[in-house]
């Protein structure tokens, strides 16, 4: 249901319309108020809002974009003042103070409050954009370095609707009449608005909960702590979390811990730490065997009502039956049976071993989910949290619609895997006799060459195949945050799926794509040269003594700091650009200047081992078709290893029942030896830095010793690469 927003024709309130369009929330649009009227927003019940800062919050507000507004009193509190100091940039006499403080506080921020994109951040885009041909000067220089990025950022990510508004509504001298629409932009209007149902399913976060009621919905994000989480489990809690803010509820953070056998406290503290990676505020953390008592007392409740019984049956045996649609012998078992045999699998006796507790339901059912399930398997194992004080643990099927009951939950989010057990799931609500928790369905994240079965992933870290579960190949959040994505582009590419039930598989390239546009801008350069077949190139008219100059890390972005380069008479160039060169060349040293090749000399296999030249500093960079990285001959160089990674398996997708095992990738890790300028050695693990002309990597093992190389991991970039297996000399590949 659209808002209309009415303004005066000469000064349309172009953040609240930009706002509201990036937010996908859909606005009438009025520009009949006379002159020097406040702008101001009527919805269908007649309620109204009038001023720019007003309006923003509204629209901040009803959207479905998570943290656009938040909830949390300090980013609202943060929000509010960037919305109070957003008209200082209108102001002529304050513009460029304006600039220069928000430039500032941008030093180290992607976004001016938390994480992600929000209404301030709208707010003051528009107002430097509303300024016309002012800001666009500006950008041009380097002045505001830090504003511009991020400046830029919110103009390429949101291109499809900023470039139309603000070619509407901005002109060179700034906010003005709207452009009236010509003929072909009339005709394309209305049918824009005859499809605007069509382009509101468009947008992924344009999704209700059924029945959800504002500051009444509670859900629940319920890992089972059998490993840690990987990006698939980060698609839930997100969702949850969105919802959760959405409607103003609560979200709670639940181990399913029904399966000792498989989990650990490890497993545990590491999923609390990728949660708070992923930036999930959540009101509680519980465990499935705080309710254990309770789902005991449950289960006798189901025996004596009889909708459960004790069955002995071989568990091969009773699959088969469940399949064939056949009722086991002791369905029909006595109630007294029943409950001995329960007491049996409680104090964990021989006899009690060989039995499980299964629900009454259906065994003709076309849903085989409905063909009585197992509510409980008998298990000696000791668990984590609650040592041997049972014998007997609920399955997920049974305990999960029994906690979320007991815990308020209104909404249980499920991905579409589970989709047949749907049916189950209220069934066994029924059963109970508790009420009813409304399920909401979301299609499951599958992404091409990926694993995300804890037991496939298992196998992989129990055979040695990976380091853990953070491997940088690993789809887990630290694995993935390990090999150098940010939980920002993580963040974004997960939202961008919103709630759709439609399955895809998904392209990684897409969410590295995203990552590269979030560091690019920031993070700094370095230079690195491939140790084997490196060239030795004497500059005869280079300097006797060598030299430091103080160059930026970044020459866009002066928050990266600087770096000392040393300039030598002798220098070191890559096998690769060596090969490529020709005698009497002239060539490009990168933060240098030119230099003409006087003489190759080369090895009985045509390799080159040696060469010559001289600077020819006042030549044109614009002339050479070789840009070469090189380094100085000095002892001050560091020792690196570069780390390229592949996909665990070869196939983008398993079929049904296609066995992993079949096609493992071979090769999935290539450390290639180099040398690396002597600023490498300050970096600290965890740091993203792009060596030029090779690309993005993240710092895995920072420098300790000369004879310890330092350890940096290749970041993807989004283009396609070729795998590991295929690469031949993957020593000479360079970016070029």
């Amino acid at each position: 249901m659209a808002l209309k927003l009415s303004f005066a024709a000469d000064n349309p309130p172009f953040s609240v319309i930009a706002a509201a369009a990036v937010a996908g929330v859909p606005l009438e649009v009025d520009p009949s108020l006379p002159s020097g009227a406040l702008p101001e927003l009527c919805n269908s019940s007649g309620s109204k809002w009038q001023g720019v800062a007003e309006l923003l919050r509204r629209v901040g507000q009803v959207t479905a974009l998570p943290n656009f507004y938040p909830c949390d009193a300090v980013e609202v509190e943060q929000i509010e003042k960037w919305l109070e100091y957003a008209p200082s940039l209108s102001s002529g006499a304050e513009f460029e103070n304006a600039c220069e403080c928000v430039d500032t506080y941008l030093l180290k921020r992607t976004f001016l409050v938390g994480y992600r994109l929000s209404v301030a951040d709208i707010a003051i885009w528009s107002g430097l954009a509303g300024t016309g041909q002012r800001w666009d000067s500006l950008r041009k220089s380097k002045k505001y370095q830090n504003l511009v990025r991020w400046y830029n950022s919110i103009a390429l990510e949101y291109a499809s609707v900023l470039n139309e508004l603000t070619e509407t509504y901005v002109g060179k001298r700034g906010l003005g009449k709207p452009k009236s629409a010509r003929p072909k932009e009339k005709e394309e209007n209305t049918t824009n608005a005859e499809n605007s149902d069509r382009e509101k399913s468009m947008c992924p976060f344009d999704v209700e909960l059924p029945g959800a009621e504002v500051g009444k919905v509670v859900l629940r994000f319920a890992p089972e702590p059998s490993g840690y989480l990987h990006i698939g489990h980060s698609k839930a809690a997100l969702l949850n979390q969105y919802f959760a803010q959405k409607y103003q509820g609560r979200l709670i953070l639940r181990f399913d811990d029904t399966n000792p056998a498989k989990e650990s406290n490890e497993f545990v503290e590491n999923i609390l730490a990728d949660v708070e990676t992923l930036g999930i505020k959540y009101e509680k953390v519980t465990y499935t065997s705080d309710y254990f008592p309770n789902l005991m007392e449950m289960a006798e409740k189901m025996i004596i009502s009889g909708k459960a019984y004790v069955d002995d049956t071989p568990r091969e045996q009773m699959q088969k039956e469940r399949m064939d649609g056949i009722e086991s012998k002791c369905r029909n078992s006595s109630i007294e049976t029943n409950l001995a045999l329960w007491k049996e699998m409680i104090a964990g006796t021989e006899r009690g071993l060989q039995c499980c507790l299964r629900g009454k339901l259906d065994m003709q059912a076309l849903n085989k989910s409905l063909r009585d399930p197992v509510y409980y398997r008998s298990n000696p194992v000791a668990h984590h949290r609650i040592g041997k004080m049972y014998k007997v643990y609920p399955t997920y099927d049974f305990a999960c619609p029994f906690v979320d009951v007991h815990e308020g939950v209104t909404h249980a989010l499920r991905s579409s895997e589970y989709h047949d057990r749907n049916e189950q799931y209220y069934r066994i609500l029924e059963d109970m006799g508790v009420r009813k928790v409304q399920i909401y369905e979301f299609s499951r994240l599958n992404l091409v060459y990926t694993l995300l079965s804890k037991r496939k992933l298992l196998w992989f870290v129990e055979h040695g195949k990976v380091d853990g579960w953070d491997d940088p190949r690993f789809p887990t959040v630290q694995g993935m945050v390990r090999r150098g994505l940010t939980v920002e582009a993580l963040l974004q590419f997960i939202l961008s799926q919103g709630a759709s039930k439609n399955l895809n598989l998904m392209e990684w390239d897409k969410l590295w794509t995203i990552n590269k546009k979030l560091v690019d801008p920031v993070c700094p350069r370095h230079t690195a040269v491939v140790e084997e077949g490196r060239v030795l190139l004497t500059l005869t008219n280079g300097p006797e003594t060598p030299f430091v100059r103080i160059l930026p890390r970044h020459k866009k972005y002066e928050g990266a700091g600087q770096k000392a380069t040393t300039y030598t008479k002798r220098i070191w160039v890559e096998k690769a650009d060596a090969s490529a060169m020709s005698a009497g060349e002239e060539v490009t040293l990168m933060d240098w200047g030119n230099a003409i090749i006087n003489e190759i000399q080369k090895d009985q296999d045509g390799n080159v081992t040696l060469m010559t030249g001289v600077l020819h500093l006042e030549g044109s960079v614009k002339t050479t078709k070789l840009k070469l990285t090189w380094l100085p001959e000095t002892t001050e160089l560091v020792n690196l290893s570069l780390v390229d990674l592949d996909y665990l398996i070869t196939k983008k997708k398993l079929e049904e029942g296609e066995d992993f095992l079949d096609v493992l990738n071979p090769c999935t890790k290539r450390e290639t030896p180099a040398l690396g300028d002597s600023n490498i050695r300050n970096l600290k693990r965890g740091e993203i830095l792009q060596l030029e002309r090779k690309g993005y990597y993240r710092c895995d093992a920072p420098y300790v010793r000369p004879s310890k190389p330092i350890v940096l991991i290749a970041i993807p970039d989004g283009r396609q690469q070729a795998p590991l297996s295929l690469c031949k000399d993957l020593n000479n590949l360079q970016i070029h």
